[in-house]
């Protein structure tokens, strides 16, 4: 617990005070956000506000990361007992980094270099065009499948044994029924890292949106790796794993909660009126570590729910481009969704905070089938 509330403290702390730093460097680098002029003409005063401002939350979540660890090497370390090997670790997760932390942090880092090179070219051509989708789309994959892979078949030295991920399929635990092999799995990996770090992408569109939704999302992750953590399975003879098949559970909630207090902090200057963007940089960032972290708490098909906001307007959004390539008609509006709302005369705070609730009713619905499961599982001493 001390691991995962020094590493959000920290996190928290370096943002608040690295932003405004960030602000003044990229406004002096005339760094400022592009306008797509078919966009809601009240976007036109956004014009110039500087972007690439995931830079400062990941950065701040990596440092925090590394503040968590201190506090784990400091506690005193127990041995344990797995056929027949001693395996040694500080209060049960291992020393060190763990492939947990390779794929999360790999995830969050990787995709937002990705995004940052997308945020570096709109800035340098002074257009919103950025990036060629097919070369995003090609950054995904690749990353998707490195990790992917690293997930799948990287074991642990310490006591947890198991991947990160594994083939079977998951809700709010595996479900053994539903094996799609190894490889299946590393298809759908990409597949959910491609689609969620969009979706987050689609809708960073208005001040704080992504952000405060981002940090329930987060936040509910940090919750649910850390009660797997503190639910062991206490038979002996299965070497103290946890009662939760999980790899490395308090590694992702330190990661989980170290990235929900960056983005907070985050949301201080990127409130409205913004006083700087996540850009693609944080957006592409964080849709990714989401869905490792949805893997890595093996919670994939709650996903959906967990993140509705997030799938929300991405469903909306491949509706109305299947709608107009299809029919040549408009569903909404325009997307992402919040533009819809925008151009029907709400405002945008309005709009911001109906969405937070939005994304906290999904949040919420979340918790509580997770929370019930276990219940289930207790009631019926499995």
């Amino acid at each position: 617990m001390r691991a995962v509330i020094v590493a959000a403290v920290v996190a928290f702390l370096v943002t608040i005070a690295l932003t405004p730093f960030a602000i003044r460097v990229f406004a002096a680098l005339k760094a400022g956000q592009p306008i797509r002029e078919i966009g809601p003409q009240t976007h036109m005063s956004k014009k110039g506000t500087p972007t690439m401002g995931g830079v400062v939350f990941i950065l701040a979540t990596v440092i925090a990361y590394i503040a968590g660890h201190f506090v784990l090497a400091a506690l005193p370390e127990r041995e344990i007992v797995v056929d027949g090997q001693v395996y040694v670790a500080p209060l049960g997760t291992p020393s060190g980094m763990t492939a947990t932390g390779v794929v999360l942090l790999g995830l969050f880092v990787g995709l937002g270099a990705l995004g940052f090179i997308d945020d570096y070219l709109k800035v340098r051509k002074r257009n919103s065009a950025g990036l060629a989708p097919r070369y995003k789309l090609l950054g995904q994959v690749v990353l998707g499948a490195g990790l992917g892979a690293v997930a799948l078949w990287v074991p642990a030295k310490t006591v947890e044994l198991e991947t990160v991920a594994d083939s079977t399929v998951s809700f709010v635990r595996d479900l053994y029924w539903l094996d799609i092999t190894k490889y299946g799995t590393l298809v759908f990996f990409i597949f959910v890292v491609m689609s969620m770090s969009n979706a987050v992408n689609f809708t960073d569109g208005l001040d704080g949106l992504a952000t405060g939704a981002s940090v329930m999302v987060l936040g509910a992750y940090a919750l649910i790796a850390f009660w797997q953590y503190r639910h062991w399975d206490l038979d002996p003879s299965y070497g103290g794993r946890y009662t939760y098949e999980v790899r490395d559970p308090l590694e992702i909630a330190i990661i989980a909660a170290a990235a929900a207090a960056a983005c907070f902090g985050f949301l201080w200057w990127n409130a409205s009126p913004a006083k700087i963007f996540m850009g693609d940089t944080g957006a592409l960032g964080l849709g990714g570590l989401i869905a490792g972290l949805a893997f890595a708490t093996r919670t994939v098909l709650l996903l959906p729910l967990l993140a509705v906001l997030f799938t929300l307007i991405a469903v909306t959004w491949a509706i109305q481009i299947g709608s107009f390539k299809l029919w040549h008609r408009r569903v909404f509006r325009m997307v992402p969704l919040q533009h819809h709302f925008e151009l029907a005369g709400w405002s945008e705070v309005n709009i911001v905070v109906r969405f937070w609730i939005i994304a906290g009713i999904g949040v919420a619905s979340a918790l509580g089938l997770f929370y019930a499961d276990f219940l289930r599982v207790m009631e019926l001493g499995l």
